[in-house]
């Protein structure tokens, strides 16, 4: 969905980058011009061609950077809070669990392994990072009941902007197009600059942001049924999101803030929702052969002839996600089964529709069926389905996209074994610094790529950090195997030496780690890591003189470290230590103050967004809504929308400055 702040900053960053490249001309010349300039229009277009490959350029090596994955990682858990619900978190690891491990996709070799977490966050929303980090909102995740195929759905949706790396080229397309509209205001005197502002936002909106949207879409629907989810689950995710945004939140500043300037164009950067609903909803039937629609909601057909009308079951309408997950069951199955005895229909009393074997895919479909006593009718259009000449005929066209789909993502994997030079190096980088912050699962897979590259540059170095990384994850005697290989291949080389004795001290034999951190010392006497590892050895030791005599080396070898432990940093330079605590203290105090400003810029906007829907309520002269608010104490109020009436009413207590909202 969607990062609004990140890409505002990564906009504004970009032209900031650019701004170098921007063409100077003489204010007079400017003040002269009575209209655009085509030779300035031209030399726009190639600026804007320029600022769109150097930001898609620095971009792309931020994605396959670790240290930003992990960073932003750690930024979204700090400033959104992570989830402490066990259900919300392991709901979504097994959801992205099941379609890393099962979907069909690839990496591009400048991609990093998808990373993700739940946090606090109320809203309906996740989001992808450019580093493949998808962070997971907990309301998303509850507005959806935990509903698996349609997380599936969403999830899948976000993991393609990954997999297209639809970030970075987005953003590039963000600064191209400033950067034009920027270029050709600067050769009018008459060109009015908030109009020009506004053609460039919603041409970023409609023309950048807008397309990838679609896709991912269809990236998510095709990861999802991959992996063997509900087909059903996306246009019933949409189904849901319009009911939840309808009558739960009313959140009519989704995607713009009308109060700002009510008369400004739509940004909206993402599909309408019926449209979305609609596209998903092709999508499921094209996978089910054609054979499976949903009309009005709630009636089930098969090749036109209505199975049943489904209905609610939940503690709001889900009618219509029902018609699509029970429409999404008969597809899946019309997709997996050649024939109609694939189907596996018996023919016992009681157990006619004991077919199928994935009991939550099926789950819908199995129950609206029992409900409606339509067994011989499911088994009866079925039947027909199979012997119609349509399903001959999609299977192959079913087939043939599936195969173009696999071919391209061959062609991916393909160009990854071909890798070379910094890239190969990179997979090497980044491994180790997945190995440095505890994720062997991680580093072990780029390290797989490394191996699989047709032209290796560092043989010697793969088994040295591929060795680290076994012993992150606890295979101590094939990490030593691979550390013991390094250095057979390349003794000269001091990292060999280091990362063995890192496996070592992993190992707990501090003693033949000491020997390795000789060693490496007698290569190359000034490199830091000996001395940090050193340090921290003999601290484990509880040898303290010595582990201050490492340190103190360490920090003359690298003088701005920052991960030397107080407890020496205090001897080592008692004055860089001081203020190494003074900037602790300023940041925890503008962390402090950037909650409070949070809290109450929130309190500000839900505010006005409360009496902008009074009004349009009372304009339209439908008061159909009411909100009921909670109050949990005298110094806290939490707001909360409780029930719907036809009659609206609006209680809540405004007085207190600590009042939260929810």
């Amino acid at each position: 969905m969607k990062i609004g702040k990140k890409l505002c900053a990564a906009i504004l960053a970009g032209l900031l980058s650019i701004a170098p490249l921007a063409p100077h001309f003489p204010l007079a010349a400017r003040a002269e011009a009575a209209a655009l300039n085509p030779v300035m229009i031209g030399m726009s277009a190639i600026g804007g061609l320029l600022a769109y490959q150097g930001t898609l350029k620095e971009m792309l090596a931020i994605g396959n950077n670790v240290d930003y994955q992990i960073s932003g990682l750690k930024q979204d858990m700090e400033e959104n809070g992570e989830d402490k619900d066990a259900l919300d978190r392991e709901v979504v690891d097994r959801v992205l669990g099941r379609i890393t491990e099962h979907g069909e996709y690839a990496l591009s070799i400048n991609s990093l392994p998808f990373l993700w977490r739940v946090n606090a966050g109320a809203a309906f929303n996740a989001a992808c990072y450019p580093t493949d980090y998808i962070t997971v909102n907990r309301g998303l995740v509850r507005a959806l009941h935990h509903d698996e195929d349609e997380l599936a759905a969403v999830l899948g949706h976000e993991m393609t902007h990954g997999l297209r790396q639809h970030s970075a080229k987005n953003y590039a397309k963000a600064v191209a197009e400033s950067y034009a509209g920027i270029a050709i205001g600067s050769a009018a005197d008459n060109l009015d600059w908030q109009k020009l502002n506004a053609v460039v936002g919603y041409a970023i909106a409609k023309d950048v942001t807008l397309p990838s949207e679609l896709e991912a879409d269809e990236g998510g629907f095709h990861l999802m049924t991959t992996a063997g989810f509900n087909p059903g689950g996306g246009a019933a995710a949409m189904a849901r999101m319009a009911y939840y945004l309808t009558y739960e939140t009313q959140d009519i500043g989704e995607y713009q803030d009308p109060f700002e300037n009510p008369d400004a164009p739509n940004y909206n950067d993402h599909p309408a929702m019926h449209e979305r609903v609609e596209r998903l909803a092709a999508m499921m039937t094209n996978y089910g052969m054609g054979h499976v629609t949903v009309e009005n909601g709630a009636d089930v057909l098969i090749d036109g002839e209505k199975l049943l009308s489904a209905d609610w079951d939940a503690d709001y309408n889900n009618t219509t996600e029902n018609a699509y997950l029970i429409a999404g069951g008969i597809a899946k199955a019309f997709h997996d089964h050649a024939s109609f005895d694939g189907w596996h229909f018996s023919a016992a009393p009681g157990a006619r529709i004991a077919y199928l074997d994935d009991s939550r895919v099926y789950e819908k479909l199995k129950k609206f069926v029992m409900r409606n006593h339509a067994e011989e009718r499911l088994e009866e259009l079925v039947r027909n389905a199979y012997a119609s000449s349509k399903d001959k005929e999609m299977r192959e066209k079913v087939a043939a996209e599936e195969k173009k789909r696999t071919d391209a993502w061959q062609k991916i994997r393909e160009n990854a074994l071909d890798a070379k030079g910094d890239y190969v190096k990179q997979l090497r980088y980044n491994a180790d610094r997945y190995s440095d912050n505890g994720m062997a699962k991680e580093a072990l897979f780029l390290m797989e790529r490394a191996f699989a590259a047709r032209n290796p540059d560092n043989v010697a170095e793969n088994y040295a950090i591929r060795g680290r990384a076994k012993a992150v994850a606890g295979d101590y005697e094939a990490a030593l195997a691979d550390s013991n290989h390094a250095v057979e291949l390349d003794a000269a080389n001091i990292y060999n030496f280091l990362n063995r004795a890192d496996v070592y001290r992993m190992m707990g034999d501090r003693e033949k780690a000491l020997a390795d951190l000789e060693k490496s010392q007698e290569i190359d006497a000034k490199n830091p890591y000996i001395y940090k590892m050193r340090g921290e050895i003999y601290s484990e030791m509880g040898e303290k003189e010595a582990a201050l005599a490492a340190y103190k080396e360490y920090w003359k070898q690298a003088p701005n470290a920052s991960d030397i432990p107080d407890e020496y940093m205090q001897e080592v330079d008692a004055a860089a230590y001081d203020k190494i605590v003074k900037e602790r203290e300023k940041k925890e105090q503008e962390k402090k103050e950037k909650e409070a400003a949070k809290k109450a810029h929130l309190k500000i906007k839900w505010a006005k967004s409360l009496n902008f829907l009074l009004e349009s309520f009372d304009k339209e002269g439908k008061k159909r809504a009411s909100a009921v608010f909670i109050v949990s104490s005298p110094s806290e109020r939490r707001c909360r929308k409780w029930a719907y009436w036809p009659q609206f009413s609006l209680s809540c207590l405004l007085s207190s400055s600590s009042t939260t909202w929810n």
